[in-house]
């Protein structure tokens, strides 16, 4: 078998594109000028600041003066969550509901708040990895300040109802956040259609570069500063602007954004064939829903082996994938978001996840199906857990 080179996964982070390289090398050298600045280098740079702003507005239905540049996603839920807290516990609101299986940068922000006075709701999601709008309903009280759930899950890629949980949070005079890192690029987001008050997403999901992301905030709604200093980002997040990286997530969120459809109508049949076939290996299961998935994501559990070895010997093969998150790869305890949803330990401790996109071909598919039965065999093999199950041992 002819050892390739196959990246699958592109959840964790995709290369920078030659189109967006392109458009940042000129900010390195040339047109390196601070956008604060009065001269005229530094009016440039600040023209290609307010030029990608419009882009990503334009992408997300929203205005530009709505856009607010951020290091990455992660700052931007921080801000959001922590703003949205201090802002609202000054009448008396504190209390914030979101979901069991979020991002870390939610769920650590949230138990952050719990410390310091807060009250916090974890809304439970099926066995299929999806929120019951009713029960964000339900959940809303007088006191409460926040609804952040996010569109659609870095792991099992569930997508979320947002819209419904939306006009919920708006009937009930909720402020409304999600964060959107998984989500940009693969379904379509108007914001101002969809009710959503505060949005996070990141530049490197999505073919720009490690360390820019943006936050939307709704007109009108003014949250206090994350981030102390100067008056860039019209006062609300100090810092000299990272022009390159701005000007690559402008062009990197517009090319994510132009064809989704006819992108995902390559994607999906390709992911299809991925999870019919490696279904076929017997103790196998899909984690999240089938049809109410990000297009590109696979995620499967595989009994009686243990999934850093399944992704050693992956990337022996020449296929980069991933056990579930890739800020959480280095732990040893299972994933957070497998155990919501109903695995066992040893059932989530044995999960693969593929997220692939349009440049994957049809015989890159067919490598990957190549592999994966031969891998698991060979783990199986030699795992004392799958022994016991073939015995009818029980192995917890």
């Amino acid at each position: 078998m002819e050892k390739r080179f196959i990246y699958a996964d592109n959840a964790a982070t995709t290369a920078v594109s030659e189109e967006v390289l392109e458009a940042m090398l000129p900010y390195f050298r040339e047109g390196y000028g601070n956008a604060s600045s009065i001269y005229k280098l530094g009016r440039d740079a600040q023209r290609a600041v307010e030029n990608a702003r419009e882009k990503v507005a334009k992408a997300l239905g929203a205005e530009p003066r709505e856009i607010f540049f951020t290091s990455c996603g992660s700052e931007a839920d921080n801000w959001a969550i922590k703003g949205t807290a201090e802002l609202m516990a000054k009448k008396g609101k504190k209390h914030i509901i979101t979901s069991v299986f979020e991002h870390h940068a939610v769920l650590h922000t949230t138990e952050y708040l719990e410390k310091h006075g807060f009250e916090v709701t974890y809304i439970p999601v099926s066995d299929k990895g999806l929120i019951d709008p009713e029960d964000i309903r339900k959940a809303i009280r007088e006191d409460t300040a926040l609804v952040t759930v996010m569109y659609a899950n870095n792991e099992i890629g569930t997508i979320q109802p947002i819209d419904e949980i939306a006009a919920i949070c708006s009937e009930k005079g909720v402020l409304f956040h999600t964060d959107a890192v998984q989500a940009v690029g693969h379904v379509d987001i108007d914001v101002h259609k969809q009710g959503i008050d505060m949005l996070s997403l990141s530049g490197h999901k999505i073919h720009g570069q490690k360390g820019i992301g943006a936050l939307y905030i709704r007109k009108g709604l003014v949250l206090p500063n994350l981030i102390h200093g100067g008056g860039q980002e019209r006062g609300k997040r100090a810092g000299t602007e990272n022009v390159p990286a701005i000007v690559g997530l402008g062009v990197a969120i517009e090319a994510a954004t132009r064809n989704i459809a006819e992108k995902n109508a390559v994607i999906i049949p390709r992911r299809n064939k991925l999870i019919d076939n490696i279904l076929k290996l017997p103790y196998t299961r899909l984690n999240g829903d089938r049809d109410k998935r990000l297009p590109g994501n696979v995620n499967i559990s595989f009994e009686g082996i243990e999934g850093e070895s399944l992704l050693l010997m992956l990337d022996m093969n020449g296929i980069c994938a991933s056990s579930g998150s890739a800020c959480t790869s280095g732990s040893l305890d299972p994933s957070h978001v497998l155990l919501s949803i109903g695995l066992k330990h040893e059932v989530a401790h044995g999960s693969l996840r593929l997220s692939i996109e349009d440049d994957i071909t049809d015989e890159d598919i067919d490598y990957i199906l190549e592999v994966i039965p031969k891998v698991v065999k060979h783990l199986r093999d030699m795992s004392p857990v799958w022994e016991k199950m073939m015995k009818g041992e029980k192995y917890e």
